[in-house]
């Protein structure tokens, strides 16, 4: 039995397997392009949690590594789930040394508030305040 690991190095990433579970299980990501998914991890802080060489989870930030970050991608494969690995990789990021001193640490869900909640995140204090620009489609588009 292999004991849970928590990588940030994103050479470590299994790319394949991170676009797999996005463009296919995701809610927030179906139909996601591979080089999308190669893009976006090349230009994050890119969190696995592996059970000996296999990645069972992941977690990306994008940030300036001064003020802000934006937690995304969050997931733990189906067959891992319920063991505690979220709450791991959650405390991995949380944990990391250039996310420390952030003024606003932010991320959207729609089915883990209770997991993020124990992290400290609430709803935004000033939702009025904030604004998006978002494209449901982006990844659907023809060809």
């Amino acid at each position: 039995m292999h004991k849970l690991t928590i990588s940030a190095e994103t050479e470590d990433q299994d790319v394949e397997l991170i676009h797999r579970f996005l463009s296919e299980e995701s809610a927030w990501a179906r139909g996601i392009p591979l080089e999308t998914v190669r893009t976006s991890i090349e230009h994050s802080l890119n969190f696995g949690a592996f059970l000996g060489p296999s990645q069972v989870a992941f977690a990306r930030v994008v940030s300036d590594y001064a003020t802000f970050a934006y937690l995304v991608d969050v997931f733990v494969l189906q067959e891992h789930r319920g063991k505690g690995y979220s709450s791991a990789l959650m405390s991995a990021v949380l944990a990391h040394p250039r996310l420390q001193g952030l003024r606003r640490f932010m991320l959207a869900t729609s089915t883990a508030h209770g997991l993020y909640e124990k992290f400290g995140f609430a709803p935004p204090v000033k939702p009025q305040t904030l604004m998006e620009r978002y494209s449901s489609n982006v990844y659907h588009r023809q060809i």
